[in-house]
């Protein structure tokens, strides 16, 4: 056993195809978490794993050995039911910034801990940081101190929470290992299970804009996640307290919504709590908000869900966040103290007809291009910039129409990305329907 705990090894042998033992996949982690093992070997592990895969046992090691490189939370003198929610990742998914609230003001607790943007999709911390003085960097005693006040808290994995998966996190997105269904699963999970939860509402994606392009692929990932809850969860008393999934598959071969890029996102989330949000978005949001109702045992559905945000519940709730994590309340009001960039650059469609097909894929890499992501994990980003959408799969465009605009205030940077967002749209004389959203729920 102990000549097998050799980080060169345990990437051999993974890298030949064979099955990591759990003792071998935990001191990996732990090791790398210890500042013991550079980037360099564990990025050759993540690439092992995302060519060879790994079994249910293997993911499931991976996923507690993550979890247990840090703490995990007792909320147990919380009553309220502790329900959250998790995206796999898309183009203008800003979901959580309108769901968290939302759910909040019904009576669920809510904590939330989220990524930074992966590849081509935007991250809620990094939408969240946009916002001036929003702290994301909570210690757990004040992210318990405000699930106890307010019902929900907003902040990303900490040295206290999952740490292990906050570097690998990073690691994924810049080695180009992000869509493996071991690795997203034992990281979404490893935060989850820590969280102490009643319930978790999975948002799992496919088509061109997701990590998933295929429907198959994003049902076993749904799976996976579905059965780490069912056979795992957080012991307490001698006992371990499992958690209740949801999966809900939608399309992303659509942006979601009609902005794409940090602050921009904010503003979409902050108009659909006003009771303005795009259809699209708002159809994804109750999805997802019923599902957590039901986990919550929280009669009402949609209704409820809607007069929440008629009677600005939400919405309150939303600034409430923000002002118990140091932001800018005043952003709810005006959104000239958000930082958007001023300089505009119309796409417009070359020909008449419907549109076919949109490589969304593309377009979160074009937005990393813009300075809206990352291209190394030492990246500053730009939150003024992104994208309006004016067109999707579907609509009826005419030659010369806006099919959407470039926002960026760095010129050459909107220039260039312009020349390339043609090729991004394929439009045809014949007809097309538009996608069904949501796909499938899995229980």
């Amino acid at each position: 056993m102990r000549n097998s705990l050799n980080p060169k090894v345990i990437i051999r042998k993974k890298r030949d195809g064979k099955k990591l033992n759990e003792h071998e996949i935990k001191y990996l982690i732990s090791e790398y978490t210890k500042y013991n093992i550079p980037d360099y070997q564990l990025a050759a592990f993540l690439m092992a794993v995302y060519f060879q895969g790994m079994d249910f046992k293997e993911t499931t090691d991976l996923m507690q050995a993550m979890m247990h490189t840090g703490k995990t939370l007792n909320l147990s003198e919380i009553k309220k039911p502790k329900i959250d929610k998790h995206s796999t990742g898309g183009v203008g998914d800003k979901v959580s910034l309108i769901l968290a609230p939302l759910m909040a003001s019904c009576g669920i607790c809510v904590p939330m801990i989220s990524g930074r943007g992966l590849g081509h999709t935007g991250g809620t911390l990094d939408k969240l940081e946009s916002i001036p003085g929003f702290r994301t960097n909570l210690t757990l005693k004040a992210f318990k101190r405000q699930l106890k006040k307010l019902g929900v808290a907003m902040i990303g994995q900490t040295a206290e929470i999952a740490p292990a998966d906050k570097k690998i996190y990073a690691l994924r997105d810049v080695t180009a290992t992000v869509d493996s269904i071991p690795l997203i699963s034992a990281s979404i999970m490893s935060k989850k299970l820590a969280e102490d939860l009643d319930g978790l509402v999975l948002d799992v994606k496919f088509g061109s804009g997701a990590f998933m392009a295929d429907l198959e692929k994003a049902k076993r990932l749904a799976r996976t996640m579905i059965q780490i809850g069912k056979r795992f969860g957080v012991q307490r008393d001698s006992r371990c307290r499992k958690i209740k999934v949801i999966a809900i598959l939608t399309d992303m071969n659509n942006p979601l919504g009609k902005y794409i890029g940090n602050s921009l996102e904010v503003i979409e989330a902050i108009e659909s709590l006003k009771g303005r949000g795009p259809k699209d978005l708002m159809e994804v949001t109750f999805a997802l908000g019923k599902a957590m109702l039901k986990l919550a045992k929280i009669k009402g559905g949609k209704k409820l869900i809607e007069k929440k945000i008629a009677n600005s519940e939400a919405l309150n709730k939303f600034k409430e966040i923000i002002y118990y994590q140091s932001g800018d309340v005043r952003i709810i009001d005006d959104y000239s103290r958000l930082p958007v960039a001023k300089n505009r650059i119309k796409i417009k469609a070359q020909q008449t007809g419907y549109i076919h097909h949109i490589d969304t894929f593309d377009i979160g890499l074009l937005l990393v291009q813009l300075g809206g992501g990352r291209l190394k994990k030492e990246d500053k980003l730009d939150p003024s910039c992104g994208f309006k959408i004016h067109k999707k799969i579907g609509d009826y465009v005419k030659k010369g129409e806006c099919l959407m605009e470039i926002i960026c205030d760095n010129r050459s940077k909107a220039r260039a990305v312009a020349k390339q967002m043609h090729a991004v749209f394929t439009i045809k004389r014949k007809s097309c329907r538009s996608k069904k959203l949501i796909r499938e729920t899995i229980h």
